[in-house]
């Protein structure tokens, strides 16, 4: 008799294979998916973060800017205050002058000669330059530091500011005043301005922001009085 031997089915086993190295091969997919949607959410925000920072810093620039702005306007509001200040007390002073009882004043036309002729000759040869409150040259001067360059020219020097040069010699009358002579508004000792006579009846200054170094007739600003250093 012949004994038949069957074959185990391999059916069954095989289409549980294939189904389930799809199904690894669907969640392979899958992760590497997500991994790379996370990625790209990274790099966005990687780039949105380099952006805001970008933008901060532009902010910030713009703001120090602006600040830098507003304070330079403020500075230069201050100075023409100042000046419009000192223009108002000079004017003031010049009134009481006019109306007080002593008489007007004539002033001296001679012509400079020896340091004082180069003390004129420098304040002449800066008119036009700057007006910058604290300069003492060489391009730009405040009104003492004007004169104490001008005097630094013939081997003096002068005190710094305005009330310490207008009692830094012998005080003269404007009647009397010569070319070289430091001229000053205000009271000696506390004068708010100075200049330099350089004769026929003007003077050179550093006068305010606005006009630099100027020559102007003593009828443009009556000086309070006058030193002579030299």
């Amino acid at each position: 008799m012949t004994e038949t031997i069957e074959m185990p089915t391999l059916s069954a086993d095989l289409t549980t294979t294939v189904a389930q190295s799809a199904q690894a091969t669907q969640q392979i997919a899958l992760t590497m998916q997500t991994r790379a949607q996370l990625q790209s959410q990274e790099d966005a925000a990687v780039k949105d973060a380099a952006t805001a920072a970008k933008k901060a810093k532009s902010k910030a620039e713009a703001a120090a800017k602006a600040r830098a702005e507003a304070k330079r306007k403020a500075q230069e509001e201050a100075r023409a205050k100042a000046a419009a200040a000192a223009r108002a007390s000079r004017s003031t002073v010049r009134t009481e002058l006019a109306s007080s009882s002593t008489p007007s004043t004539s002033v001296s036309t001679s012509t400079a000669t020896g340091s004082a002729a180069s003390i004129v000759a420098f304040v002449q040869a800066h008119i036009g330059d700057a007006y910058v409150m604290g300069s003492t040259g060489p391009n730009a001067f405040d009104c003492s530091g004007l004169v104490q360059a001008a005097y630094r020219t013939v081997g003096v020097d002068l005190p710094r500011v305005s009330q310490s040069q207008s009692t830094a010699g012998t005080q003269v009358s404007l009647s009397s005043v010569q070319p070289g002579d430091i001229l000053y508004w205000g009271s000696a000792g506390s004068a708010y301005h100075v200049a330099i006579y350089v004769g026929d009846g003007k003077f050179v200054g550093a006068q305010n922001p606005s006009s630099g170094v100027v020559e102007h007739d003593m009828s443009y600003d009556q000086p309070t009085g006058a030193v002579r250093v030299l």
